[in-house]
């Protein structure tokens, strides 16, 4: 019988009790230890002040018995993130992409998701992989943390019990929007899961502009929407051509948005702030992306109506 929504769940639980019944014991005995000792020894009982000797007795015991309980506490600790590092050969595996500010989980067929799609009770293996700065996917349900590092090669696995809807977080402060960085785990029964997984027609999108995916790897689209809505920067939606007003040196002006703007934005984000933003969010890419580059995604800016 299962006692969890994974099957880690029950190795991190009996770890994490065991700790908390320890801590809860002793902070109970010693608050009541130093309730005593005060009330046994102050100053009115006591006048005169008394010389006391070592015990090796004592010192053994708190000695010995932390030793134990610390032992106890890795003991458990270690048979319940041991099975977390060996991974079935029947696993499936799902890349799980993070990036500011979002999961993206692809398939081997190909398929990606902005949430972690399924089947119950078969064995998943999510390849973590960060396409900027340092996030951590956690799945509290499932009892699995794991950090997603540029450049170092990591994973976690589990096999989900039950079917439903779980959370996903990301633990690992990454920028202004880290506490919105979610997604939902949908675990689904197999027949369910092989149907969803085998449509592909929402993958068959048009070819993106170069300057897309330019714009998309370099983390664009974490702060500027492409639908109008207001993030860490203005959208990128009708910006081309517009009219914004902006600070610079303290003083505000008008000024239309046009390539010449856009390239010097990116070069140079907190000279010319547009009103109702901070600067000092946006890093300068005046090294990190190549001037064609640069080029390229101004001229996918100039198609975003």
């Amino acid at each position: 019988m299962f006692s969890g929504a994974s099957n880690f769940v029950e190795g991190v639980d009996k770890a994490f009790v065991f700790i908390f019944a320890v801590s809860f014991f002793f902070i109970i005995a010693i608050t009541a230890f130093m309730i005593y000792v005060v009330i046994r020894y102050k100053r009115k009982k006591n006048d005169k002040p008394q010389q006391f000797r070592g015990s090796v007795k004592l010192e053994l015991l708190w000695t010995i018995v932390p030793l134990i309980l610390v032992i106890l506490m890795f003991y458990y600790g270690y048979m319940g993130f041991t099975p977390m590092r060996n991974v079935p050969d029947d696993a499936m595996e799902i890349d799980a992409i993070g990036r500011m500010w979002e999961w993206e989980f692809v398939y081997e067929n190909g398929k990606s998701s902005r949430d972690l799609v399924i089947p119950v009770n078969r064995p998943v293996k999510l390849n973590l992989i960060s396409e900027d700065v340092n996030h951590s996917l956690f799945i509290p349900a499932f009892r699995v943390k794991e950090d997603v590092v540029p450049g170092y090669d990591n994973y976690m696995w589990f096999t989900p019990y039950y079917i439903g809807e779980y959370e996903i977080l990301c633990t690992e402060y990454c920028g202004m929007l880290h506490s919105a960085m979610t997604a939902e785990t949908r675990v689904l029964d197999s027949a369910e899961f092989n149907t969803w997984y085998a449509d592909l027609s929402q993958q068959k999108e048009e070819a993106k502009p170069e300057g897309f995916e330019i714009a998309k790897s370099n983390g664009c689209f974490a702060c500027h929407s492409r639908d109008g809505s207001k993030l860490v920067g203005s959208s990128f939606k009708g910006l081309y051509g517009s009219e914004k007003v902006v600070i610079a040196d303290g003083e505000e002006r008008t000024i239309t948005v046009d390539e010449a703007y856009l390239k010097n934005s990116i070069l140079y984000p907190d000279q010319d702030v547009v009103k109702g933003f901070s600067k000092g969010l946006m890093q300068s890419y005046e090294d990190v992306i190549p001037e064609e580059d640069i080029d390229k995604i101004v001229e996918y800016l100039k198609t975003m109506d």
